[in-house]
């Protein structure tokens, strides 16, 4: 099985960190898991199988597997499906056997990692369908702190594309860099000045479209635009640069947003509100 890794996550720290926490390590009585510790013995082995109650799209799979080898380097894992594969309700998604208790107090924090990840690769493979090939699916950093690795990996494994990872790899002049500037062009003209390659602006009205391009932005970002404002916009942008259909997207309108011309649709709610998926890990003692 090869090691999960991504740019800029850690993953031996992120599994160590989130076994602490459940673990309650550094707390009075913390450390261990008492139940597992209590009431399985030692020598006791069980074998698992991951499963999921409803129709997915699976992410996190290696993820999960790295805490179960945290706490049992010898247990035997069988990873299912693929990363980013679409299953049906009741897919066995792993099979695991080994040390009984490292697999009860690993299992929680396999399962909540399986469960929000693939949450959101479904959730975002739900708006990359209803947009019917038309225009990219783009996350944010609407993200929970301390997950943006993960759950922009989730995005991908659903079809999306990144947007910014962060603050670093790209300008993102927004209505509050407007108003201190004094306006688009300005806020535009001092990004480019400062050498910034990549320099996306967002606008609300259709006139700050060519003061925003003649002063050298490379990515316009129409925000809250209804449809047919979004379609002149495209018209007047007439493909000199990528341009992005944001703000209050929701599943039951991205089709009609997508279908405008636009090059990008970007949705916040893909790691704001994804429901966790129904996914279960049942034992049997060998």
């Amino acid at each position: 099985m090869n090691r999960f890794s991504l740019p800029g996550f850690d993953l031996d720290q992120f599994v160590s960190a989130t076994l602490d926490e459940d673990l309650g390590l550094g707390l009075p009585g913390g450390g261990h898991d008492v139940t597992s510790e209590s009431v399985i013995p030692a020598e006791a082995r069980f074998a698992g199988v991951m499963d999921t109650r409803d129709a997915i799209v699976v992410a996190g799979l290696p993820i999960a597997a790295a805490f179960f080898h945290a706490l049992d380097p010898a247990m035997e894992i069988a990873i299912l499906v693929e990363e980013g594969a679409q299953v049906p309700a009741g897919t066995d998604l792993m099979r695991l056997s080994g040390k009984a208790r490292a697999m009860l107090t690993a299992e929680r924090s396999a399962l909540n990692t399986v469960q929000h990840l693939s949450g959101i690769a479904t959730m975002t493979r739900s708006y990359v369908d209803a947009m019917a090939g038309n225009a990219i699916l783009l996350d944010t950093r609407k993200t929970i702190p301390g997950l943006r690795h993960l759950e922009k990996y989730a995005t991908r494994m659903g079809g999306a594309q990144n947007h910014r990872m962060g603050l670093w790899d790209a300008a993102m002049i927004k209505d509050n860099h407007v108003l201190v500037a004094g306006g688009v062009a300005e806020a535009v003209r001092r990004a480019r000045d400062a050498g910034v390659a990549n320099i996306i602006c967002e606008v609300d009205e259709l006139v700050q479209i060519e003061p925003a391009l003649a002063a050298g932005a490379s990515h316009v970002l129409l925000d809250n635009m209804d449809v047919p404002t979004l379609s002149q916009a495209v018209t007047l942008i007439a493909g000199r640069v990528p341009s992005e259909a944001s703000g209050g997207v929701r599943l039951d309108t991205i089709a009609a947003i997508a279908a405008t011309g636009v090059t990008y649709v970007s949705v916040g709610r893909l790691t704001q509100s994804a429901p966790a998926a129904d996914i279960g890990l049942d034992f049997t003692p060998l």
